[in-house]
């Protein structure tokens, strides 16, 4: 269970919730220009662009929930399950596992023009990274700040969608989603006009009433819904601090609380980070459930020409300021 969006002020924005009922080991990982990618279709790369993002990192290898190239150009990998299908290798094809897409894209493109152009024979494959190492259900979303998309392999192939919500979250597909949006058209950040009927007199009786019907569970396509009303009537200064702060209260808007929701296996969907990156200056902003305060790395250009992973471990623990220097006991 995931949710992502992207946002325009002065710069542009990408980021996501990472929902789970565990963790995977992340950390912040900056892997550097010219950095070494060995494929399971048997070639290898080198990364023409530097990246930042969130990480397990396995034998020197990034495996990549979401990250940004210092191009500007962003991806995302969320949960979907029973939708996603990912087949043998075949020949003639670009055959890339889903754990390989994020450094693949995002190390030798900039734009998503360029990717819309060179995948169309793409075929994401079933080759775990590691044997006893399952590979993840997942769809993406590509982002330049002036252009989207969703990636989803299916069944029946790859399909590649335009995303002019820039949001998007787990099942059903993404055109359901886009379908659906049309059930809340009637939704408004105004006060509502009268309706129901003209033969009786009714009232509003305190401001937002106009998003009545807007559904406040956190199923995906009601995520989708509630977070593309919030980034889409979104408003704000265009300073980072601004900026950034809006884009956590959208995240905020659609983040799981412990308790609420409970998995087959009887654990518990959080929000184990949150994070925003603007595409524009290279920052990596994140905060994770048990520390509200906002943490920052920037990509440097020390660590852009490095050999090696600039791995950072999460600040997990409660970051509180007392304002009077008193701690309490």
């Amino acid at each position: 269970m995931c949710t992502c969006i992207d946002l325009k002020t002065k710069d542009y924005y990408f980021g996501r919730n990472l929902d789970l009922d565990e963790r995977f080991g992340e950390k912040v990982v900056i892997t550097p220009r010219n950095y070494k990618f060995d494929l399971k279709n048997g070639s290898t790369i080198f990364t023409k662009y530097a990246m930042i993002g969130m990480a397990s990192v396995v034998q020197n290898y990034p495996l990549y929930a979401e990250a940004a190239n210092e191009r500007g150009l962003a991806m995302a990998g969320l949960y979907f399950p029973q939708n996603a299908y990912f087949f043998e290798p075949k020949d003639s094809n670009l055959n890339l596992a889903p754990y390989e897409l994020i450094p693949y894209f995002l190390g030798q493109y900039a734009t998503v023009a360029e990717i819309k152009n060179n995948i169309k024979n793409l075929n994401i494959t079933n080759i775990p990274f590691v044997q006893g190492l399952p590979i993840a259900d997942l769809h993406w979303m590509i982002s330049d700040g002036e252009n989207c998309i969703v990636l989803e392999q299916m069944k029946d192939g790859l399909k590649i969608y335009d995303n002019p919500v820039g949001v998007l979250t787990n099942n059903p597909p993404f055109d359901y989603h886009l379908m659906n949006l049309n059930n809340y058209m009637n939704l408004t950040p105004n006060n509502k006009e009268k309706g129901f009927s003209n033969k009786i007199d009714l009232q509003a009786y305190g401001q937002g009433m106009g998003a009545i019907g807007l559904p406040g569970d956190v199923s995906p396509a009601s995520r989708f819904i509630r977070a593309a009303f919030y980034k889409l009537n979104s408003i704000c200064k265009e300073d980072e601090e601004s900026s950034v702060t809006q884009f956590f209260h959208i995240l905020d808007s659609v983040a799981m609380v412990q308790g609420a929701t409970m998995t087959k296996e009887g654990k518990y969907d959080i929000t184990t980070y949150s994070c925003c990156i603007n595409l524009s200056k290279g920052i990596y902003y994140y905060k994770t459930y048990t520390n509200n305060q906002i943490t920052a790395i920037k990509m440097s250009e020390k660590e852009k020409l490095k050999t090696k992973l600039s791995i950072y471990e999460l600040i997990e623990n409660q970051q509180i300021k007392y304002a009077n220097g008193i701690k309490s006991e």
